[in-house]
């Protein structure tokens, strides 16, 4: 190691083994997908946002390298927040017993104000709030992720569980809406995970349950119909090993044919560390 060297030179440089020989892997697969012409789906969970991870994701998506935007449903009201007042998250422990958690009626009203808006132009979930939050006007919408995605016209869906999210608390909140706003996003991103195969990448960041099972779920309808999703990419990263990204993305869907890898360490460091060796490589090949 020596001052100066590049991101990709400092990879290199790392052992060739474990993690190090796991992160070289998933960029040079990402960098594949790209040059190939294959999608690069991000699948995540809300701490993703959390992080402030947008301005990094959102420099993924305009130079091509993410193609798709798959998330849970915090995902999707941390993203709401963020573009409404420029922060998100409240400190659940101090407001829990007052019963105050979760009842901020911008985000609850607004989002399933959002959605009901949505259902009758035939869209999906992550796509109506994204539409939302740009036909409103937010202050901060320049630090949406789900706004880029539709600037970008990007595929973006959010899946839900019924109860999980804050905005389930809300009078305005209708289950037959959200569960349809939802299913309609699930169809999508299968559509996304029929054409995975021949080199394609799917990233789980953040995400032990949620995404997942629905990546699991969308595979396994892809197959069904005859599409014979092989030779793919996974990869995981989150803060600590958890069994469901482990054998529903990096194990089981890359059983016949493929490679899944896991990398464990925070968001903020290891997605911006992941797109700087991206950028730089397609950079070089430029």
């Amino acid at each position: 190691l020596k001052a100066g060297r590049s991101v990709v030179d400092f990879l290199d440089s790392l052992p060739r083994l474990l993690g190090a020989d796991s992160l070289r892997g998933v960029v040079d697969a990402v960098v594949t997908a790209r040059e190939k012409g294959r999608p690069v789906v991000l699948a995540m969970g809300g701490h993703v946002i959390k992080c402030g991870l947008q301005p990094v994701l959102k420099s993924l998506i305009e130079a091509e390298v993410i193609t798709a935007v798959a998330m849970n449903g915090s995902a999707a009201i941390h993203d709401f927040e963020v573009s409404l007042i420029g922060a998100t998250s409240e400190e659940v422990g101090d407001v829990l017993h007052s019963g105050d958690f979760g009842f901020s009626d911008e985000t609850g009203g607004g989002m399933n104000q959002a959605l009901k808006a949505g259902l009758a132009k035939g869209i999906g979930f992550a796509q109506a709030i994204g539409e939302w939050i740009v036909d409103h006007q937010h202050p901060f919408a320049e630090h949406s992720l789900l706004v880029t995605c539709v600037e970008n016209q990007l595929p973006v869906t959010a899946h839900v569980a019924m109860g999980t999210d804050i905005i389930h608390q809300h009078p305005d909140m209708d289950g037959a809406v959200t569960g349809e706003m939802s299913i309609r996003d699930f169809r999508l991103i299968t559509s996304v995970v029929a054409d995975l195969g021949d080199g394609g990448v799917w990233l789980n960041v953040g995400s032990a349950v949620i995404m997942p099972e629905v990546f699991l779920k969308a595979l396994s309808i892809a197959q069904n119909l005859g599409y014979h999703v092989d030779n793919f990419t996974t990869a995981n990263f989150d803060m600590n090993q958890h069994y469901r990204p482990m054998q529903n993305v990096i194990k089981r869907p890359t059983s016949g044919s493929g490679k899944g890898y896991s990398i464990v360490g925070h968001h903020e460091i290891n997605i911006p560390l992941l797109a700087s060796a991206i950028f730089e490589k397609i950079g070089k090949g430029a």
